[in-house]
């Protein structure tokens, strides 16, 4: 009997099982894929995660990126050098997450890979978690399972639409001045928007639709290519990935009965700038204080998390959400009198390090906007 089952290693799941771990309590984690695993993904990591915990993630940081470079249509670019914030991280998901696991693993957590969740259900106060593997028991189970959550679909919880996204790992030659520096690509990609992050030999492309739940995938293949070739990169070198997103879309129940949902499981991406590994961990963590808490008794636990994952990020992620519809409506205006100037390009990259909230800079960016012809 475990204290508590988490499905899914992923960055929520492994930081909720480092956190449980390290109070001694009895954690089993499983994983469906074999560790360590190809993920697609941008991997931009705001260094502000270091704050929830007590380890040195520099093994698996591979870049600092201190500038922003923004394009239309790949041209009209405008770059801004990041001021007074800590520079974002750049990793390879493969190893960060590998690394995450691992340092739940040194608190104790148990950890299966290649194990798959064939059914859930809950015997009084008992989760009996069917896997590929065997039946496991345990007291509380929290959902970590990412956008087409299966747990959350055998709890019975709802799940939102999901978005069309991919991304396309290029290996080559990094400058040093590109190290340095995060791409983001509007009006390429309709209702959506290409990003690139280099890394220590080559680059993520990466693109989504975040405003057309209908976008196709074989457009995001094509664009994501001719945006490698900009760089002067052989795209047919390269791994390209699809994968579905889940975008904060409103407030929703988080918790039932002795379970919780965490990560791309609740919904908690960016919708704005996508931004998934961040919101993740913090449900990872706070997921973890509920069951602690549950542990020891405190009745409504479980309900705060959700009311707590509402208020903090999902305040926030509804003023992105805003946000998103404003610029989209007519992104051409909105990034020549928005993100083109100076000071904007200096908020979104602190919002990418995790140094100003959109709830922080939404009013401000919505008197702007708003009297933009076409958006207003």
């Amino acid at each position: 009997m475990f204290d508590c089952i988490i499905v899914g290693a992923g960055p929520a799941g492994s930081s909720a099982a480092y956190h449980l771990a390290k109070q001694r309590h009895s954690v089993l984690v499983v994983e469906k894929a074999d560790f360590p695993r190809t993920k697609s993904c941008g991997g931009g990591v705001s260094p502000a995660i270091a704050q929830w915990f007590d380890f040195d993630f520099s093994p698996v940081v591979q870049n600092h990126v201190s500038q922003v470079k923004y394009t239309f249509k790949m041209g009209d670019p405008a770059e801004v050098q990041l001021k007074d914030v800590t520079p974002m991280w750049m990793v390879q998901r493969e190893q960060f997450d590998n690394f995450l696991i691992e340092q739940a693993i040194g608190q104790g957590a148990e950890f299966k890979s290649g194990v798959e969740v064939t059914g859930a259900s809950l015997q009084g106060d008992t989760w009996q978690v069917q896997t590929s593997a065997g039946t496991f028991e345990g007291k509380y189970l929290i959902a970590a399972d990412g956008a087409n959550s299966t747990v959350a679909k055998l709890l019975g919880m709802s799940n939102t639409a999901t978005i069309a996204a991919a991304s396309l790992q290029v290996p080559g030659q990094v400058s040093d001045r590109r190290k340095v520096t995060a791409f983001f690509d509007f009006g390429s990609l309709k209702n959506g928007f290409m990003w690139c992050f280099p890394k220590a030999d080559g680059y993520s492309f990466s693109a989504a639709y975040v405003r057309n739940p209908q976008g196709k995938t074989d457009e995001l293949k094509k664009h994501l290519t001719k945006y490698a070739e900009l760089f002067n990169l052989d795209a047919s070198q390269g791994e390209y990935q699809e994968h579905p997103l889940n975008l904060w879309q409103e407030n929703r129940t988080l918790h039932s009965d002795r379970a919780l949902l965490a990560g791309e499981a609740a919904g908690i991406v960016d919708p704005l700038i996508g931004e998934g590994i961040r919101p993740a961990m913090f449900t990872g963590v706070k997921a973890a204080e509920a069951v602690i808490g549950a542990l020891k008794g405190e009745a409504n636990a479980l309900a705060d998390y959700t009311e707590s994952i509402n208020q903090s990020w999902g305040t926030n992620l509804a003023k992105a959400d805003f946000l998103a519809g404003l610029f989209y409506k007519a992104p051409k205006i909105a990034y020549t009198l928005g993100v083109k100037r100076p000071v904007a390009g200096q908020l979104m990259g602190k919002i990418l390090c995790g140094e100003l909230s959109y709830s922080q800079v939404a009013e401000k960016a919505t008197q702007k906007l708003k009297f933009i012809p076409g958006i207003g």
